[in-house]
């Protein structure tokens, strides 16, 4: 991989490591407990930020 790759995946992640952070902090300041209504809106949030990159990146393409 290419250090301009590297850098934009190590982005985007820290990104969203921050913004999920951030939202777990806003529900522990507010004392609204952590439950899978909490959890879910992140894991969905990973998914569609995650995946894709994952397909265009690491996934071996047999056809290329």
């Amino acid at each position: 991989m290419k250090g301009a790759i590297i850098f934009r995946l190590s982005c985007i992640v820290l990104l969203w490591l921050f913004f999920c952070g951030w939202l777990l902090v806003r529900y522990a300041q507010t004392g609204t407990p952590i439950n899978l209504r909490t959890l879910f809106p992140l894991v969905a949030s990973g998914i569609i930020v995650f995946v894709p990159l994952y397909k265009k990146y690491f996934k071996k393409s047999s056809g290329k």
